[in-house]
């Protein structure tokens, strides 16, 4: 099975098919706001990214990886970037499209995979942005040598990614009401750790297949891509996502600069 066009298929149908958080486009007003310099965006799902992790913005050259959806992207843009969304599902990437047409945006859109997407754009961006999207990938440190590619010396990365320790507990069970326990060894990947049965009902429900990364490649794979990483910060869920929420944080973010 092809688990790359799997997940591309399932962000997809997401994306068309349903009211996720990932896929809403923002409004209007949210544009409008963005332009008078009232703005804010998310690398995890509930904490704004510092403002100064981003400096002047005004006519920077932005790349915002595998974060499509109508949201990132069109705001970074209405704040008076240059933006590049990059993203493997055209869906995703529609929706940045439509608000940049709707509203005159500086915003291009790519469709590549975030592995492979250096040869497709060009160099000496000042940022990448990169919303919580490399569980989707089978491999992680391909994608910060990619990222580094693409950026200038000096460059920023602003990364968010999930908690390793996430993907130890079965979320269909304690969903359901069951113990909190740990049930797979790390790294997990859904393709190739949950039951055959589980396994079979994702790809007949069009639900994306998730891999763990360790803390060594997400933090470690930075460093050995070349950058010095400058910030972090932890971030929650909410119950109603996760019966985790409460006992440990889910989520985390780094703001990486590229070395010379």
């Amino acid at each position: 099975m092809d688990i790359h066009a799997h997940n591309r298929d399932a962000w997809n149908h997401e994306s068309e098919s349903s009211d996720s958080p990932w896929c809403r486009p923002v409004d209007a007003a949210t544009i409008d706001a963005a332009r008078q310099g009232d703005w804010s965006v998310i690398l995890t799902p509930n904490k704004p990214v510092p403002r100064n992790w981003f400096g002047d913005i005004t006519g920077a050259r932005i790349l915002c990886l595998a974060s499509g959806g109508g949201q990132q992207a069109p705001i970074l843009a209405a704040a008076g970037a240059i933006v590049t969304s990059v993203d493997f599902s055209p869906a995703q990437l529609a929706k940045d499209a439509e608000i940049a047409r709707r509203e005159g945006l500086a915003l291009d859109t790519v469709e590549a995979d975030m592995t492979t997407f250096s040869g497709q754009v060009s160099t000496g961006h000042d940022l990448v942005f990169n919303a919580t999207s490399n569980l989707f990938s089978s491999q992680i440190l391909p994608v910060w040598r990619e990222c580094s590619m693409v950026l200038k010396t000096g460059g920023r990365l602003l990364a968010g990614f999930m908690n390793p320790d996430f993907f130890l507990f079965d979320h269909d069970e304690i969903d359901a009401g069951g113990p909190l326990t740990a049930r797979y060894p790390l790294p997990f990947s859904s393709a190739r750790d949950l039951p055959a049965g589980r396994r079979n009902d994702r790809i007949r429900n069009r639900e994306a297949f998730e891999h763990s990364h360790s803390l060594e490649e997400q933090i470690g794979g930075q460093i050995a891509a070349g950058f010095s990483v400058e910030g972090f910060y932890e971030d929650r869920w909410s119950p109603q996502a996760t019966r985790l929420d409460p006992f440990m944080p889910t989520s985390f973010a780094t703001l990486a600069r590229k070395r010379d």
